[in-house]
């Protein structure tokens, strides 16, 4: 009887040291993860902020310009530099503006980033002003989705192998049948297609919880994410209802 008490305190021994220690790597996984995404959330910031710098010290050149041709009286010179200024200022506006300020900040930052990693860009975004899904909710799934892409992209090395794809990003947000439609495809250096619960599945670290952390948001949302794993693009597409959200989920407050 002493023998089989025994062998039963060292089985929940042994259980209970097990559990401690996964739920310390899962611990650590998530510091890790949380970590990670607050320095992508200050390189963010920086990047904002090294282009506002920018824009002040030209706009301060631009303006004694401005002051020097009007105490010359050179009006023929000053339209002409106007006019070549408001070309550049078109042309160097990248601001994306979706009707929703939330996906704007999201999508102009991550955007940038990826052209500041020689990532192609091509973005289509226009949504109401007011969605059923909250801000930070819309913002969680476009940031995950942006991230993953810009990753994959930098994984590439573009202009050095031609027979690898070039680096680039394709956005699509907009309103297709009652639904919020979010698509976002980019290019990868993988040249064999892969079973997508294995892709989902092997992803470890920061990419695996975005990817678990768009479908959460999505089943919350009665919503449904679809995958295409194609030889050098991936693509994803998520669609949210406008007006179907778990009564019971935000009841309590998920």
């Amino acid at each position: 009887m002493l023998y089989i008490v025994l062998i039963l305190a060292s089985v929940f021994i042994s259980v209970l040291l097990t559990i401690l220690i996964l739920k310390s790597k899962y611990d650590k996984r998530l510091s890790d993860f949380q970590d990670s995404v607050l320095k992508k959330q200050r390189d963010e910031v920086q990047n904002i902020y090294q282009t506002m710098r920018a824009w002040r010290h030209d706009y301060h050149n631009h303006i004694q310009s401005i002051k020097a041709m009007i105490a010359m009286q050179k009006f023929e010179e000053l339209d002409a530099y106007l006019g070549t200024l408001e070309q550049d200022l078109d042309s160097i506006d990248i601001a994306i503006r979706t009707g929703n300020v939330s996906l704007d900040a999201i999508l102009s930052s991550k955007v940038s980033i990826a052209r500041k990693n020689n990532i192609e860009v091509n973005c289509t975004a226009k949504v109401p002003a007011e969605l059923k899904i909250s801000d930070v909710h819309l913002c969680a799934i476009v940031g995950n989705l942006l991230d993953n892409a810009i990753e994959a992209c930098e994984k590439i090395k573009g202009g050095v192998d031609p027979s690898l794809p070039p680096k680039f990003i394709r956005i699509y947000i907009g309103l297709f049948k009652e639904q919020l439609y979010i698509s976002v495809s980019n290019s990868t250096n993988a040249k064999h297609r892969r079973r997508l619960n294995e892709l989902v599945t092997s992803k470890l670290g920061e990419h695996g919880f975005g990817l678990r952390r768009i479908d959460k948001i999505a089943e919350k949302y009665d919503g449904f994410v679809n995958r295409k794993n194609e030889p050098g693009i991936f693509a994803t597409e998520v669609m949210i209802p406008l007006s179907s959200v778990r009564t019971k989920d935000l009841l309590e407050g998920k």
